[in-house]
């Protein structure tokens, strides 16, 4: 098949790339490097966005967190990852977590079996001369092609570390120790709990700071980690109650054994459909592997848990976005190249893939010459992009999450309402954007052109 754009990248932001371009008429070739003989550190298939750490896409609530605001606009963009998220959906409280397995499937069926996209299982060691070009290899790009996009953009790419959390078979898990329930009984009884006493944290504790970690090469000593997905050992360093503040803490968590809430606890999550997976929240390590058997078994009812993965360490790359981008994601050296997903320094499975689905359109709309405007910084998805290209301090860029800091404010609401009237003002600015620019792309006859006639009404 003559591709039209070419893709370089399957995760889930080049995947909603394709998706989004594909829909809209155009002939994608879709370059994913896993699948060709290659694998990165972090992955273990040559599945379409794969989900590397967590299975969770966090908050689905649009009515007062930007996270499920963001679900929600990507609902409305017709986005595939969230489609397929929906369908492999597991209990998760108020949060939207996915079997991983059976949601990276669905992508890959959809995306590859769509008649507009040719999936070429290859690596792609430098950036295309011209054609138009979506980069969306993540924060594990090959190291040939982050050297190229190094010399096409002028700067070197930043890095940061990200870790990876375990994960436990369920049955052995004891259930005489733990129970299931959510924080404050909040969206069911969707995790399992494994309570502390003040010893047993305290020991927990002094086991993070002894054990046996990974050891860096030189050239990644000076590597900062992201805060938002930090190892649970480094968190343990900066103080001794700073877990139990964080993904220890054991507020609104009733033990039914005692009627009160433990010093502190452990939660896991389930992280496939069947229920015979679950994942330690929080938990992202470099511990060594014996080291994270070892410790970890001391968790009271992980006693002789069994791990079907452990936690990891990998390098992440991304560029410093505000300074290369311009508003609709086209490098400023190369303007036929536009850049998606995590490499752009968005972090997050929702963000990336909103990056993604942008560009998608971004794209769409300049190859038929109706070009689209950004979406109102009002909105989540505007306010991520906005961030991302020029609203962020490009000499101290780092990795951020969507979040209600990078909107507009709000004014005259009391705090009370702030979240609410934020995610009001998003629907109605989406609205008029996605209502603009369907008539942007209209025909001098009134019919829709094939770029706009898979977006759906609000």
């Amino acid at each position: 098949m003559r591709h039209q754009i070419h893709i370089i990248g399957g995760g889930l932001a080049g995947s909603e790339a394709a998706w989004q371009l594909a829909e809209s008429g155009l002939k994608v070739r879709l370059s994913e490097m896993r699948g060709s003989g290659e694998m990165t550190p972090a992955h273990h298939t040559d599945a379409l966005a794969e989900l590397v750490c967590s299975n969770s896409f966090r908050s689905d609530d649009a009515e007062h967190n930007a996270v499920g605001l963001l679900h929600a606009e990507m609902r409305a963009l017709g986005s595939v990852i969230m489609a397929s998220a929906d369908e492999h959906r597991v209990p998760a409280g108020s949060a939207l977590a996915v079997d991983r397995e059976g949601f990276s499937a669905a992508v890959t069926e959809r995306v590859a079996g769509h008649p507009n996209v040719e999936l070429v299982r290859e690596r792609v060691d430098a950036l295309p001369a011209s054609g138009p070009t979506i980069v969306a290899t993540g924060p594990l790009t090959a190291m040939r092609l982050a050297e190229s996009i190094g010399a096409a953009t002028g700067s070197d790419a930043l890095a940061f570390f990200d870790a990876i959390a375990p994960i436990v078979h369920r049955d052995s898990i004891d259930m005489g120790i733990c129970w299931m329930a959510a924080r404050w009984d909040k969206g069911g009884k969707d995790y399992i709990n494994c309570p502390m006493t003040k010893e047993q944290y305290l020991a927990f504790h002094q086991g993070l700071l002894d054990g046996e970690k990974t050891e860096f090469r030189e050239w990644e000593k000076d590597t900062p980690y992201f805060e938002g997905c930090m190892p649970i050992e480094v968190m343990a360093e900066r103080g001794v109650d700073t877990l139990r503040y964080g993904p220890m803490k054991p507020v609104g968590l009733d033990n039914p054994c005692t009627g009160r809430w433990p010093y502190a606890v452990v939660q896991l999550r389930q992280d496939n459909a069947l229920g015979t997976l679950w994942n330690m929240v929080g938990f992202q390590t470099k511990l060594k592997y014996a080291e994270q058997v070892r410790l970890f078994r001391t968790i009271p009812g992980l006693e002789n848990a069994e791990f079907a993965r452990l936690g990891g360490l990998h390098r992440n790359t991304f560029i410093n976005a505000p300074k290369l981008l311009d508003g609709t994601l086209r490098l400023k050296s190369a303007p036929h190249i536009r850049f998606a997903g995590q490499i752009t320094g968005c972090e997050g499975y929702v963000e990336s893939a909103a990056i993604g689905l942008l560009a998608g359109r971004f794209a769409a709309g300049e190859m038929s010459g109706r070009a689209l405007l950004p979406p109102p910084l009002t909105t989540a998805m505007g306010a991520l992009l906005g961030h991302l290209t020029g609203g962020a301090e490009a000499d101290i860029y780092q990795p951020m999450n969507v979040n209600f800091g990078l909107f507009p404010p709000v004014a005259g609401k009391r705090k009370a309402d702030r979240k609410a009237a934020y995610t009001g003002r998003a629907r109605d600015a989406l609205r008029d954007w996605m209502g603009a620019a369907v008539s942007n792309c209209t025909s001098a006859s009134g019919a829709p052109s094939a770029s706009s006639s898979h977006i759906p009404a609000v």
